[in-house]
């Protein structure tokens, strides 16, 4: 498996496919990457040399923010929305959702399973 940025990719998907799997790389990213290096898209990740491996490196660490420094900057931002107490913070802080969505119905697993509550005796 190659290694890259620490992440170990699969190697028997094709490369674009494989470089989605560093947190931060999506589609779009993995394809200009490609594009960028001259690399074949449809190529497996098995087959990439180590000069390959270390360009792809480079690449991502000058230019862009993946993985661990991504990771913080995100937990990060919702400290200060937390902080600072703004609506989406104190949705963040009390695990509901947060873009919008319903809770009447769905968002289970963010407010934890219902407890049902015993009726009255007649």
């Amino acid at each position: 498996m190659p290694r890259i940025i620490g992440i170990d990719i699969p190697d028997n998907k094709r490369l674009e496919i494989s470089l989605t799997y560093i947190f931060g790389v999506g589609r779009h990213l993995s394809n200009q990457i490609i594009a960028r290096l001259g690399l074949n898209p449809d190529m497996r990740a098995v087959k990439l040399t180590q000069d390959d491996i270390a360009r792809i490196n480079a690449l991502l660490q000058d230019e862009y923010v993946v993985e661990g420094d991504l990771r913080r900057q995100v937990q990060n931002n919702i400290k200060r929305m937390v902080n600072i107490h703004c609506y989406r913070g104190l949705r963040h802080r009390s695990g509901l959702p947060v873009r919008g969505q319903r809770t009447r119905t769905n968002s289970r697993t963010r407010k934890g399973r219902r407890k049902t509550i015993a009726n009255k005796k007649k």
